[in-house]
């Protein structure tokens, strides 16, 4: 089975191409064009403006992501022009260019087409879903439609073919933060979720504060890195841990943010020192609840193993504190964490994803009742 990705929930055009043999997975190939560039000056990403890259992107990484699965074939595939302008009636530029790609090329040696339906910024997974029904339609090739969240988890499964359950799972993003309990493949129910930001969302708009560029979070893991964990780096400010010691599973990011704000008013001399020292604290604060929130979540439920996903999930000082957690503290369970490049947003996970759900395969004749939910839940 041979499956193509698409994801398009946020900023970045993701395309994957997965072979699954027996079980095991085979990577043929995993594009990511990123807007980081065009949405760095703005400090954020702007949905429209992002829609319309991915819109730019998604056919030439499409075409790359063939090319380095060795299914790009010259030739030419199914072309209806007034069905495929129905479809794309909302994607003008890329029913051009789609056009354009069919007129080029025959059909790929494929099985399933997964597509992310949410959540995320819902004119962003509309050209995702638009671009997997008119592939869908022209290639006779039935759509799976993918939970983001839920890829984030099971992207897990690419290096551990078998995890055990109960699993508890913290997905920890720009959009996210969720601790999510896990009976198997399918089966979830959210433990708590951030009340207000994403612990994701406070690391880019604490950066902003302090001068950082976009996107806020590896900006402050460098500098926090260059500060080791001397007091005097952190002696500029003392940050609060929004609901650290409550007996729920829930955070709140926006106190934090506000904290920042008010300690950053008071100081006249925001030099490089006090840069890297609030960097610190702040990177410190939001993990210290990450942290103990999660395992209070592992102790409770008895967890055999924790997942960590999302784009946070990449920090650095995140995976060693939960590793020396875990190590220290004797916590005898499996301990899960994505490679870097696929914690962030990608293809691959979609198709993971969809290789466990094949069975809501959508056909390609129904393909037009799929829908964007922005707030889609995992449970």
């Amino acid at each position: 089975m041979k499956i193509l990705a698409i994801e398009t929930s946020c900023d970045d055009t993701g395309i994957a191409i997965l072979e699954v043999k027996n079980g095991n997975f085979n990577v043929l190939s995993n594009m990511v064009s990123s807007q980081i560039k065009i949405h760095k000056k703005y400090g954020g990403v702007f949905p429209a403006m992002a829609k319309r890259e991915h819109q730019k992107n998604i056919v030439s990484v499409l075409i790359k992501s063939l090319k380095k699965s060795s299914l790009l074939k010259s030739g030419s595939s199914k072309l209806n022009p007034d069905k495929l302008q129905s479809i794309l009636e909302r994607e003008p530029e890329l029913y051009k260019k789609i056009v354009s790609f069919l007129k080029k090329y025959k059909n790929p040696d494929i099985d399933l087409i997964a597509v992310t339906n949410g959540p995320g910024l819902e004119p962003c997974l509309w050209v995702g879903i638009n671009f997997a029904k008119a592939l869908s339609y022209a290639w006779n090739i039935p759509v799976v439609p993918v939970n983001h969240i839920e890829g984030h988890i099971l992207v897990n499964f690419l290096d551990h073919k078998k995890i055990n359950f109960p699993a508890i799972a913290l997905v920890v993003s720009g959009g996210h933060t969720q601790i999510i309990l896990i009976k198997g493949v399918g089966k979830y129910k959210i433990l708590g979720e951030t009340r207000d930001d994403a612990a994701g969302e406070c690391f880019d708009k604490c950066a902003k504060i302090l001068g950082l560029p976009y996107p806020g979070g590896p900006e402050i893991a460098k500098l926090a890195a260059k500060a080791g964990l001397s007091r005097e780096s952190r002696a500029f400010a003392k940050l609060p841990r929004p609901m650290i010691n409550t007996k729920d599973y829930d955070f709140s990011f926006s106190g934090l943010k506000t904290a920042v704000l008010y300690a950053d008013q008071k100081v006249k001399n925001k030099n490089k020192k006090y840069k890297t020292g609030m960097a610190l604290e702040v990177q410190q604060a939001i993990i210290d609840v990450l942290v103990k929130k999660t395992l209070k979540a592992v102790r409770d439920y008895k967890a055999k193993t924790l997942i960590l996903g999302g784009g946070v999930s990449a920090n650095k000082e995140l995976r060693r504190q939960f590793n020396y957690q875990l190590k220290t503290k004797n916590y005898k369970l499996n301990f899960l964490v994505p490679p870097a490049n696929l914690s962030t947003d990608n293809g691959l996970m979609t198709a993971i994803t969809a290789y466990f759900h094949r069975n809501k395969k959508v056909a390609p004749q129904k393909v037009a009742t799929l829908r964007a939910n922005a707030n889609l839940r995992i449970n």
